[in-house]
């Protein structure tokens, strides 16, 4: 009897730690955003998921024989683990690597290493490759005259120098990619097509600016001159008719209520849901020229707004509201044939909102051109285009009174005066003459 009482109380002392030691678990370790660079000083979110949480999480930097370390630790928990169930967590580290500690510019390496907090105590670990950046990248921008049209586009050509991974050019709180230079074996000389959008104010220094992943940045100024611009103040009267017709044409899914606030609804937070969708297709661009100067306008076609025009909506003799116009209305016969202003990539053919029918071209390094309250789509989505080829017809779809064409263009996702486009002497001297010749297409 003493035999197997001890027998089972030996299963019993020795069972029990086993079954625990199995029910440990090992940890999900990862870094978000993954670190490619690191500064003199960095805060590093890792996220971590282990049900019985950890025990003890190190992050460890390593470059030759310099070292640094960064932890956190929580109370031991060996025997009632299993009780828990924890969601993931995120812990922030700060971790240094500064000259004083033997760290320099350059490859190191980044090791983050977690203790599960459990009988078995399993090490989890996960290694990054980084760069040390000690310096901020350089930048030096041409010495060219840039005659800015508020609304308007210019190009800008740059070099940049050091270990960096953006840079373009800044325009208040709008941003501007930068390409390669055409033709240019070295990545860092670089041109950027940007906008000076028609609500920055005039006052605005556009800049040129490069970046690196740790943070650091810097910007440089260039030759420049606004030229302001002044836009249009419109009044439009709404009528019941056009409201039941915006209403069940873009929104008709929506609950029934007050069909003011509804036609509200559609031309202020559909239009700003409209306009992203547009923005976004900056995402979808070629890293090359698909065009050749210049852009045409609808042939024969009468202007019905500008671009940027100011809209006050009334509605029994009251304003209930105000929005943008960010394109010109052209006119011409009902059902005209709609025709691509210069040769490009189709990224756009469908349905979108107050465009009605719509259809985005990408002419190639964030360019794109617009048309929108189409009857009818002529072409698909990434099919090539070339200058005067027939697109669709043009309608009163959307947020349209009547038939025409809405065309306006984009760069980098900010729509611009298309003004500019239709004019060669314009494109001459503010695009084609800072760019090989060879980069652009044929006509």
């Amino acid at each position: 009897m003493k035999t197997v009482l001890f027998a089972g109380v030996l299963i019993v002392l020795v069972g029990a730690p086993a079954a625990l030691f199995f029910l440990s678990s090992s940890s999900a370790l990862d870094i978000d955003p993954s670190p490619k660079a690191l500064a003199s000083e960095n805060s590093l979110a890792v996220k971590v998921d282990n049900p019985h949480g950890v025990r003890q999480l190190n992050l460890r930097l390593e470059q030759g024989g310099a070292r640094s370390y960064a932890s956190v630790q929580q109370p031991a928990n060996r025997f009632l683990f299993w009780r828990k169930k924890l969601a993931p967590t995120t812990q922030t580290l700060q971790l240094t690597a500064k000259p004083d500690q033997g760290f320099k510019s350059g490859p190191a390496t980044l090791i983050v290493e977690a203790t599960s907090n459990d009988l078995r105590g399993a090490v989890t670990s996960k290694t990054y490759d980084v760069v040390i950046n000690l310096a901020p990248p350089r930048v030096v921008a041409d010495g060219a005259q840039h005659y800015i049209n508020q609304g308007g586009a210019e190009l800008v050509t740059f070099t940049v120098s050091g270990y960096w991974t953006e840079a373009g050019v800044k325009v208040g709180n709008y941003k501007f990619r930068s390409f390669p230079m055409p033709g240019s074996k070295n990545e860092n000389e670089r041109f950027c097509l940007f906008a000076f959008p028609w609500d920055t104010p005039e006052n605005t220094t556009p800049l040129v600016y490069a970046a690196n992943p740790a943070g650091q940045e810097v910007t440089t100024q260039f030759w420049y001159r606004i030229k302001p611009k002044k836009f249009r103040q419109r009044e439009l009267d709404l009528t019941d008719t056009f409201i039941d017709k915006a209403i069940n044409e873009i929104d008709p899914g929506s609950p029934a209520g007050d069909k003011l606030q509804h036609f509200l609804h559609i031309n202020g937070d559909i239009r700003r849901s409209d306009n992203k969708t547009l923005a976004d297709l900056r995402n979808q661009t070629e890293p090359r020229f698909l065009w050749a100067p210049p852009f045409q306008q609808l042939s024969n076609s009468k202007v019905e707004a500008f671009f940027a025009d100011v809209r006050s909506y009334m509605y029994g003799g009251k304003k209930v509201d105000q929005q943008v116009h960010l394109g010109f209305d052209l006119s011409k016969v009902a059902h005209a044939p709609v025709v691509a202003s210069n040769s490009g990539k189709v990224v756009y053919a469908d349905r979108l909102g107050i465009y009605g029918n719509c259809v985005v071209i990408d002419h190639g390094y964030g360019l794109q051109s617009i048309y929108g309250h189409m009857s009818s789509i002529g072409v698909k989505k990434g099919q090539m285009v070339q200058r005067g080829e027939e697109l669709g017809k043009s309608g009163a779809t959307g947020l349209a009174g009547g038939d025409h064409l809405h065309f306006s263009m984009q760069i980098d996702g900010v729509q611009v005066n298309p003004v500019e486009w239709w004019d060669e002497h314009w494109i001459h001297d503010r695009i084609q003459s800072k760019i090989p010749e060879s980069a652009f297409a044929k006509p």
